[in-house]
Order: C-alpha cells, then structure tokens, then sequence
C-alpha cells in the first residue's frame, strides 16, 4: 500500500502518525510533499518517511493522495498534479470548504474523497464525517475508513451536504469546548480556587461528563437533571446561563460555522 500527502502540517503528521501505530504501512510506503525545507528535515528524521519538494514525486504510484494544505494554498499544490494522476488513484482532501467538484475540476480527476476531521485526531481522539465520488472504488473507501479509524471514529455519508455541517459541528467543535474549559477555569479562580486546581476540576469534569454520556447512553438532559437538585446552586447556575441566552448562543455559533462554510465552497 502506497500513500502520498499534499501538504505536511499538522493534521498530516497526525493521520501519519496514526496510520504507522497501527501498522498500516511502513514508512517508506508513506511519501509527503512538502515546500518548507524544515518541515520536510522534521518528517523524515521523526517518521523515516521520504519528503521531498515535488508533490507529483510524492504522489506517484501512490494508491491514496491525501491534499493536506490550506485552503489558501489548494490552487497552488494542486498546479504540479493536475491531469497527471492515474485513474485507479484517489484523492482525498481534508481541506475546509473545498467541495468535491472543485478539487476534481482543479485537479482534473474524477476520484475524489472528502474528509473534514477535527484536532483531536493528533492524540487519536478525532471525529471525521467523510464522503466518496461514484468513481472511488471499494477497495480506496475501505482504506480511506481504516485510515481515519487510526486517529479517531469515522462515519461515511452519501451525501456532501453533510461535510459543511461537520464542519461546523465537529470540526469547529474544539475551539467551542476549550473556550468553555478556559471560562471554566478562569470562574474558579475567580470565585477563590488556584489555577492549577481550578484547571483540574474543570478538565476532569468535562472529561468525565463527556464519558459518562458516551458510556450510559443517556441524553444529556436526563442527566443534567440528576444533578439538579430544587432550589439548589445548580439550578441557580443553569437560571444564570439560560438567562444569558448561552444555549441558544452554541446554536447561533454553529449555525454561523455552516454558513461560512457553505459560503467558503461556493467562492
């Protein structure tokens, strides 16, 4: 199995990462282009990975081209590969925003994969919502899902409309979360707690509320209402937030996160 990356920033060195834990592919069967001398050195010294400079040397005879670059810099990576791939090969893009007629039309290639995962892949614990062009057969699927099984949990959808809701969702999502973890924080401090303990609870407390949904199955409104007692300090927390308008807030954040995204794909 040959796979070739776009684009070696962050979100590749992780789904690199993944893919060599779990013994997908040994790493001279990973290629990566990459234009930062440094970035490339880095690579190959940390992974043993090749890295070169040219993205069509990394791409050849590659089964999975995985386009990892900014949306920004998606015209230019894509100048040295367009028309030259191979049929049988399939290109999958993570790119924010990037629909799947304008990579096939940029790249001039039919086999198109799109992927939108999220930062928690670097530690594993990613969410990736993906989706394939008719033209990618089933061998390129399976491999696209074992690969981002290696840096989280995936989930495939016939349907592209759903990437820029992901977007939106899951892909967004952290920034959300730890802005609340930072307020968190910051509210024991304010009402007494050292930071250092402040930072303890808050994390533990987001963790362990996040499995204990995970784990019970429960919707998070039974549970909430396990915690609440009448009259008690958390029912007078929940008065304040509700009265602060922050549930209705997170819908207005993530609904501004789809529309950007959908405005993002249409140029």
């Amino acid at each position: 199995m040959k796979l070739a990356f776009i684009g070696g920033g962050t979100m590749a060195e992780a789904i690199i990462g993944g893919i060599l834990n779990a013994g997908l592919a040994q790493p001279a069967d990973i290629a990566v282009g990459e234009p930062v001398p440094e970035r490339r050195e880095y690579l190959s010294g940390h992974y043993g990975i090749p890295a070169v400079e040219d993205n069509l040397e990394a791409a050849r005879d590659a089964e999975l081209v995985v386009l990892a670059v900014k949306p920004q810099d998606l015209a230019k990576a894509g100048v040295g590969i367009k028309g030259r791939l191979d049929r049988g090969q399939a290109v999958a893009s993570i790119i924010a925003g990037a629909r799947m007629t304008t990579l096939s039309e940029g790249l001039d290639h039919a086999g198109i994969i799109r992927v939108m995962p999220n930062t928690p892949a670097q530690i594993g614990a990613g969410m990736s919502l993906w989706t394939a062009a008719s033209g990618v057969g089933s061998e390129q699927r399976e491999l696209t899902g074992s690969i981002l099984a290696t840096v989280g949990r995936q989930i495939y959808v016939d349907d592209e409309k759903y990437l820029d809701m992901a977007t939106a969702l899951s892909a967004s999502g952290p920034a959300y979360i730890f802005l609340f973890i930072e307020a968190l924080i910051d509210a024991g401090v304010y009402v007494g707690l050292p930071r250092d303990m402040a930072r303890t609870l808050a994390l533990q407390t987001v963790y362990g509320s996040t499995r204990l949904v995970m784990e019970t199955g429960k919707h998070p409104a039974e549970l909430k209402d396990m915690v609440v007692s009448p009259a008690g300090t958390t029912a007078e927390a929940l008065q304040s937030l509700e009265q602060a308008g922050v549930p209705g807030a997170i819908v207005d954040a993530v609904n501004a996160a789809y529309l950007k995204s959908v405005r993002l794909g249409q140029g």
